[in-house]
């Protein structure tokens, strides 16, 4: 049985995904605003990534009997000076969401609560997926920097992006 504090836990973490879903929305304006299409096409299909983890916890805690609390979402980041810091405040974003899936894992090993351990390893899996594509972004807009053909291919690139739930 889940006690009321890994409840808790599952809970805001269902809701920070909710956040990074309107965080990644905000970098899809801002992007679709410079002009940046492709870019902007990525970040809506990570909106609509965060969003099925949001709701592969909702999910998740009303299987076990528990009720999914959603609450207010804090207002995403809207200042961005470039691409790269857009990528930039993105992994940062996806390394504070690994830290509390670790931190809500380390409360499941605690209770002995091995469906939720199952159930948390598949976010474990993808969190290392979500580092890895935010730096190497990073570090392909650094390589290309204000070379506007390499900038076109690689948004045109990323412009064929495609979100499927798993």
């Amino acid at each position: 049985m889940i006690s009321e504090k890994l409840a808790q836990a599952l809970n805001e973490q269902m809701n920070n995904e909710f956040a990074a879903a309107q965080t990644y929305l905000s970098m899809a304006s801002y992007c679709e605003y410079r002009n940046y299409s492709g870019f902007a096409h990525f970040f809506l299909q990570q909106v609509e990534e965060e969003r099925h983890h949001a709701m592969k916890i909702y999910s998740y805690l009303n299987d076990r009997g528990i009720r999914a609390i959603i609450t207010e979402t804090p207002a995403p980041a809207t200042s961005f000076d470039n691409l790269v810091h857009t990528f930039e405040v993105a992994l940062v974003q996806e390394k504070e969401v690994t830290k509390s899936f670790y931190q809500i894992m380390d409360m499941a090993w605690e209770e002995k609560e091995h469906a939720t351990i199952s159930f948390l390893n598949w976010f474990l899996d993808e969190q290392v997926e979500e580092e890895a594509t935010f730096d190497r972004h990073i570090e392909y807009l650094k390589r290309i920097r204000e070379d506007k053909n390499a900038l076109f291919i690689y948004e045109k690139e990323l412009s064929t992006r495609s979100f499927e739930a798993e």
